[in-house]
């Protein structure tokens, strides 16, 4: 999973991003 985008890249800031993303909707459920 994120071999096209090319290895240690993709997997530092994938990480990031998802865990951004995670964040945003977690914190999106706490404001409703």
């Amino acid at each position: 999973m994120g071999s096209s985008y090319g290895g240690g890249y993709n997997s530092g800031f994938a990480l990031l991003v998802v865990l951004f993303i995670l964040l945003i909707i977690v914190g999106a459920a706490f404001m409703y």
